[in-house]
């Protein structure tokens, strides 16, 4: 698996609270049994999934307000 920099992530979001929040809260969505929105192997952990459906811009921080 390729390694994600942290710099390519942040460019998706508009802060590290941002995207340390967007990260965690997908993984409780992905552990609670949501569709994983990126090809992963069976071992991977779903923090890993999350950053990479991130890094993919697959899942985004929804604003309200």
């Amino acid at each position: 698996m390729k390694e994600i920099a942290l710099e390519d992530l942040l460019k998706k979001v508009e802060s590290l609270f941002e995207l340390s929040n967007l990260a965690a809260r997908r993984a409780m969505e992905l552990n609670s049994g949501m569709k994983k929105l990126v090809v992963s192997h069976p071992n991977e952990k779903v923090t890993t999934v999350a950053i990479r459906e991130i890094a993919d811009g697959k899942v985004k921080l929804k604003k309200t307000g």
